[in-house]
């Protein structure tokens, strides 16, 4: 017999899916819209790079969010706790793009870390290089420019699966690097069960497959997600302590599924090699 948190679980698997469908769907009709050549397939396929969207699991449009109220029960109220976070570091985001993925300069073989200064904490991750190269290397390119430095983390899930969502420099989940990376151990041994274990971190997309660019998801829960994000890293138990902390501020639209309501900036992002 399927359990009430069983089915709570799949409706909520169901309704991300259908919304990374509809979002894939709606910036492929912009982008034919928009485009100044919209009968070149290649000019089309150049817009979907350049317009990345966050893919893992975010919807705008409030047909969808009428949906959710039927498959996914949110809270009476919005959730909101107290601020647990500091100022942001003075500073402001970068705007950068570049056409093309970096070229590899990473050591293959060599341990590399990654540390996200947040206003809640510090988040040190320990990348799996060898298994999700093409990842580990784009994180090195981009934090060696600064790119994620004085962003938010724009939203936070906190109902059927529990995530705080990062790497938009433009804090809206349409931002990206301007160029995409493959998909990479999606066979990871720590992917059982249609699970993403709390300490994971994993790359967005926008449903499609080899559709990453810059942003990315920290798991403070166990979630189940269907195994097509890669994970290229595994979250310290300090870092997890700030997540927790973020979590346990809510988020905004009382949906769970939304902005913060922690003060989320990453300061500064490095990666270094051990």
């Amino acid at each position: 017999m399927v359990t009430q948190e069983q089915r709570r679980r799949q409706l909520a698997r169901e309704k991300f899916l259908r919304q990374q469908q509809r979002r894939t769907a709606a910036r492929r009709k912009s982008n034919v819209r928009n485009s100044v050549i919209a009968s070149v397939l290649g000019v089309i396929v150049v817009g979907s790079v350049l317009s990345y969207a966050t893919g893992v699991f975010k919807n705008d449009d409030s047909k969808s969010k009428a949906n959710a109220s039927a498959e996914v029960t949110p809270s009476a109220k919005p959730s909101k706790g107290p601020d647990p976070c500091a100022k942001p570091a003075e500073g402001a985001v970068k705007s950068l793009s570049w056409k093309k993925e970096p070229a590899m300069t990473i050591d293959k073989s060599a341990t590399y870390d990654m540390k996200l200064a947040t206003t809640c904490g510090d988040i040190d991750i320990a990348l799996k290089t060898a298994a999700a190269p093409h990842t580990v290397n784009s994180f090195d390119f981009l934090t060696s420019k600064g790119y994620f430095d004085h962003s938010k983390c724009h939203r936070l899930v906190t109902n059927g699966i529990y995530v705080l969502q990062c790497g938009d420099p433009k804090g809206t989940g349409m931002g990206g690097p301007g160029y995409t990376i493959p998909d990479e151990n999606l066979k990871d041994k720590s992917l059982k069960g249609g699970t993403y274990p709390a300490g994971t971190i994993a790359m967005a997309n926008t449903g499609q497959a080899h559709t990453g660019g810059s942003q990315f998801f920290l798991v403070y829960k166990d979630s189940q997600l269907p195994p097509s994000y890669t994970p290229f890293g595994t979250i310290s138990a300090s870092g997890m302590t700030v997540l927790k902390k973020i979590a346990a501020a809510g988020e905004a639209t009382g949906q769970g599924d939304g902005a913060p309501n922690a003060t989320v900036v990453i300061n500064k992002a490095t990666v270094t090699k051990s």
